[in-house]
């Protein structure tokens, strides 16, 4: 939502009041037709199977020459259209998808107005439980929204409706129809909430427009490099481009950088791609059990390589393609596609928004592009890094120094490889590997890698660095909180989720998943942060466990509340709806997540 200045708001709301709606009010004279506003429920199908989710569309018509707000006015005095449903006891809702608003200028603004026209499609689903007796689904909605037209608006107001759908026994005896309205429900979902509000990049696109929005993701790809899965990348950059450039100039190491940035690039654009032809967030599949174990054994072997067990080289039968200095150019875009691999099941929530952003929108073009630039951004460092490590080379006794870092990142790199495992580990068995590479890590470089020879810095250097190492290894073994300081999660159920709408209790829904490792970061920070745990209180806390990714369940619980990825919280306010403008997807500290709450609260 635009940010105005206050007096230009003031002067809006003044205007709008005294010009537009007292004359309104006080004459009564403006020609407004009798069916101004109405609503249209559409189905997706002519009947419903119970343990089924059908698709509902509410056809919000609007009157020629007037429109209605948008469901996200530009300023904060303008009324939004919102739509809220009630339903009875084992039927749920999905999250209510607003088309794109039209951007129109009118009399009373200086500004353009994100208004609906014509005919605006609402877009959702419904879910009928197993054990719902009823032959019908009755479903009570209230359309809340301001008419105006060009010179004159109206008080809010509201339109009430029913939707209702027989019960059928099987999907045989459903047939579906209205096919051409429900076609575009799965690419145009960037339109509703999952986009315009949940999504930065839409909130960029729509408000600075395209090129500036680039410019922001690439510096959003620069910010990358400050999470904990890129860590291990600058040793591995540092090391590779070390050895690759012991007679190249800075000129020719440069285009072996680039071609490693490149393999970076290749690595997310594909992801982009894959997430706008699909759909679907990859979130969920990058941190995969069996994806985070790839990665583990990846960081060993490179720490293996900091050891000199081997060197990373390219393959005897790829560099015989093009001799030695293609054999560069292909290891280093070979080694980009390697560590970009290695960054991506916890590149942050950033990310998480654009392949939300670029799924949603159904244009793989440009997802390709988002995610190029997003790399480019992500790359720029090692890009730097990679041209001018190889003068290292030639510093002062650079063999000694260079041998002894490189035994400092291949601890980095064994402690990061427990650190992916954290998910499929218990936690006694995690804390004792940290401390195991800690403490072994602290003995070969604070103690081992002494020498008499070493320069005066050096013989300071490496205790220090040992002495860091030993207390890593201490915090490690330090016993944790208990596990019952925290919030006391009930589990998802449609039953206590109808309870709490029954008594008016708001709700936050954590869709979380073992093997996620922000979801563990949500748990060991956020969730068990006292201030948090006292406004849970006034909450019904829900946990639904996405684990078995495949399991039906978990699938049909996917669908219906549009999960994409984990960690995604949810907030439902107390007459039982999603505020989709508050949903979370990704680790957000104490203090944010607890404002979210007060906003549900107020």
């Amino acid at each position: 939502m635009k940010n105005r200045p206050v007096k230009k708001s003031f002067k809006h709301v003044i205007f709008l009041l005294g010009g537009l709606v007292l004359p309104a009010l006080l004459f009564g004279q403006l020609n407004v037709p009798s069916d101004l506003v109405s609503v249209a429920p559409q189905w997706s199908k002519t009947g419903t199977v119970r343990g089924e989710s059908i698709k509902l569309a509410l056809q919000v018509r609007i009157s020629r020459g007037w429109h209605i707000n948008s469901n996200q006015p530009l300023d904060e005095f303008l009324i939004p259209t919102e739509v809220n449903l009630q339903t009875p006891a084992g039927v749920a809702v999905g999250r209510i998808y607003y088309p794109d608003a039209e951007l129109l200028d009118f009399d009373f603004s200086d500004s353009k107005v994100a208004v609906y026209e014509g005919t605006a499609n609402l877009m959702t689903s419904v879910s009928v439980d197993e054990a719902y007796a009823a032959k019908t689904v009755d479903l009570q909605g209230t359309l809340t929204y301001q008419a105006c037209n060009n010179t004159s608006c109206l008080p809010p107001q509201q339109v009430d409706f029913t939707a209702s759908i027989p019960v059928v026994s099987g999907p045989d005896q459903a047939q579906e129809i209205n096919t051409r309205l429900f076609s575009g429900f799965g690419s145009v979902r960037g339109a509703g909430p999952g986009a315009t509000q949940d999504s930065q990049i839409a909130a960029w696109l729509n408000d600075k427009g395209f090129f500036l929005t680039l410019l922001l993701i690439f510096v959003g790809g620069l910010a990358l490099n400050l999470t904990p899965c890129v860590y291990p990348l600058i040793p591995i950059t540092v090391s590779y481009f070390g050895g690759q450039a012991k007679s190249d100039s800075v000129k020719s190491t440069f285009s072996l950088a680039v071609f490693y940035v490149l393999g970076m690039a290749i690595t997310y654009s594909v992801l982009g791609t894959i997430a706008a032809l699909t759909g679907q967030m990859l979130g969920a599949a990058l941190q995969n059990p069996v994806v985070l174990g790839f990665i583990a054994v990846i960081l060993v072997a490179l720490a293996a390589s900091m050891f000199g067990a081997f060197e990373i080289r390219i393959p005897q039968s790829l560099a015989s393609i093009g001799g030695k200095s293609r054999q560069g150019v292909i290891g280093s875009l070979l080694m980009g596609l390697t560590v970009g691999i290695i960054a991506a099941p916890c590149i942050g929530p950033f990310v998480l928004s654009l392949l939300i952003f670029v799924g949603d929108l159904g244009n793989p073009w440009l997802g390709f592009l988002m995610f190029f630039v997003l790399s480019l951004g992500l790359g720029l460092p090692f890009l730097i890094l990679g041209t001018f490590s190889g003068l290292l080379q030639k510093l002062p006794r650079s063999g000694q120094w260079m041998v002894w870092v490189r035994y400092i990142f291949g601890f980095i790199l064994v402690g990061m490889a427990v650190y992916f495992l954290e998910p499929v580990l218990s936690a006694t068995l995690y804390k004792a590997l940290l401390a195991i590479d800690a403490f072994a890590g602290a003995i070969f470089l604070g103690v081992f890698t002494w020498k008499k020879t070493d320069t005066r810095a050096f013989k300071i250097v490496k205790p220090v660095v040992g002495l860091l190492f030993l207390v890593v290894g201490i915090w490690a073994v330090i016993p944790a909180r208990a596990e019952s300081e925290g919030i006391e999660w009930e589990h998802f159920s449609k039953e206590a989720l109808h309870a709490a709408a029954q008594s008016g209790t708001p709700v936050i829904i954590d869709f979380a998943a073992d093997w996620c490792i922000p979801c563990k970061e949500l748990d060991k920070f956020t969730f068990s942060d006292p201030d948090v745990m006292n406004a849970a209180g006034d909450f019904t806390m829900l946990k639904a466990d996405l684990t078995q990714n495949s399991a039906p369940e978990v699938q049909a619980l996917k669908e219906e509340y549009d999960i994409r990825g984990v960690p995604t919280i949810v907030f439902i306010d107390g007459n039982g709806q999603e505020i989709s403008q508050l949903r979370l997807s990704g680790f957000e500290p104490p203090e944010k997540f607890i404002q979210r709450m007060e906003k549900v609260s107020s």
